[in-house]
């Protein structure tokens, strides 16, 4: 590319989940439990490659105060001015890492991303019910401003960071996004977005624990930190996508999205539909043979973060 930057492909997994991880996601169902975690986890961690020996990774810079306001990074030593790739993990508002000891989650994404030219980055945020909404969005702007300060020092470009989550960790970025008053910089300092099974309308949503003890039990609250309205009028770049044996939540959630934005904008959203997959097999299948959420992704990025003019 003519203004500098790194966006060659090192790895090019298979386009679709195989046939036997395609049964084996349909035996355990759509609903959240230790067998379909445990299970898919199972699944894809046997399918990993490992990472790449050329991938760097710098691991728990800190981009605020709290302990958990931690991110590694994740590169190739020839990277320059590289496109960002920003992954917040899921886990019901109330669990989860940017890194698991025992399984190669989410340090596949990190690799991915350093294979395919850019910078990756996963991180980890604050927990309800310690800390309730908005710290969703509050933590997604100190990532954003850390990024922005910091990561042209390892081969980044800050005007081409995208945040991409899952689950709860998609309802942080969507919430950074279609709420303005938490934007680091006009336009959010951000070049894309993707958000992979997402909670759009928080009232019209499953009353779970998981939901209550980040929103609070005052149900008159719930539309203040609703994202649809703020995503269907955004500028920024969005890309989302439902799975085919997704939560009944998520799928009901997906579908109300569509037919709200296709009434306010005429078109039908970015929403890309998952053939095979479940809640959570698209992250972690991401780098593996099956993956078929990485292509898609690359693509977002490359047009997203296209050589701006003059520079």
């Amino acid at each position: 590319m003519s203004d500098g930057r790194t966006l060659s492909f090192h790895h090019a997994p298979g386009m679709a989940v195989t046939p036997a991880q395609r049964d084996r996601i349909a035996s355990l169902g759509p609903d959240l439990g230790p067998a379909l975690m445990q299970g898919t986890q199972a699944l894809f961690a046997a399918s990993y490659p490992g990472m790449d020996a050329a991938t760097i990774v710098t691991r728990d810079h800190p981009y605020g105060d709290d302990p958990r306001h931690r991110l590694d990074i994740f590169r190739r030593a020839e990277t320059t001015r590289a496109p960002v790739l920003v992954f917040v993990h899921g886990g019901g508002f109330v669990m989860g890492d940017k890194r698991s000891e025992t399984l190669p989650f989410y340090d596949n994404i990190g690799d991915f991303a350093a294979q395919s030219g850019f910078v990756g980055v996963t991180i980890t945020y604050r927990l309800a019910p310690a800390h309730i909404w908005p710290a969703g969005p509050e933590d997604m702007a100190l990532v954003v401003a850390w990024l922005r300060a910091h990561v042209a020092d390892f081969g980044g470009d800050p005007d081409a960071i995208f945040l991409m989550g899952q689950s709860a960790g998609a309802v942080h970025v969507a919430s950074y996004v279609a709420h303005d008053r938490f934007h680091v910089t006009p336009g959010g300092g951000i070049a894309g977005a993707l958000m992979l099974s997402c909670i759009f309308d928080v009232a019209a949503a499953e009353p779970n624990p998981f939901n209550r003890a980040y929103y609070g039990d005052d149900p008159t609250s719930y539309p203040d930190a609703s994202v649809d309205a703020g995503l269907i009028a955004t500028t920024i770049p969005l890309l989302f996508s439902i799975s085919e044996h997704d939560v009944a939540d998520f799928q009901h959630q997906a579908a109300r999205f569509v037919a709200a934005y296709a009434a306010a904008r005429g078109a039908y959203p970015p929403m890309l539909y998952l053939h095979g997959h479940n809640h959570l097999s698209p992250v972690l299948g991401i780098g593996s043979p099956g993956d078929t959420l990485g292509p898609d992704i690359r693509a977002f990025i490359a047009t997203h973060s296209a050589p701006r003019p003059g520079a």
